[in-house]
């Protein structure tokens, strides 16, 4: 699964082959998430609160990168790296 951003040990990918809503997933200490990209609201999964607050202020600042990953992703091509939170 291709890493798009990692921090605070935190890992955020996104498939190739997934289901609308576009969406990333979210890894943190063998919890995983799946974040919609457009609303921030979690879809499957769960992730601790505190860690759940970091993706969420990450996922809000780089939306439009976010969505261009999904259709890059979605057209099979590798998606580019954003900027971890820092």
């Amino acid at each position: 699964m291709p890493e798009v951003s990692r921090f605070f040990g935190i890992v955020i990918t996104m498939r190739s082959r997934e289901h609308l809503p576009p969406h990333f997933h979210a890894e943190y200490a063998g919890q995983v998430a799946a974040v919609e990209i457009e609303s921030l609201a979690v879809i499957q999964g769960r992730l601790p609160g505190r860690v759940l607050g970091l993706v969420i202020e990450w996922a809000a600042q780089h939306q439009a990168e976010l969505l261009t990953d999904w259709e890059l992703t979605r057209q099979h091509l590798p998606p580019r790296k954003i900027a971890p939170l820092g």
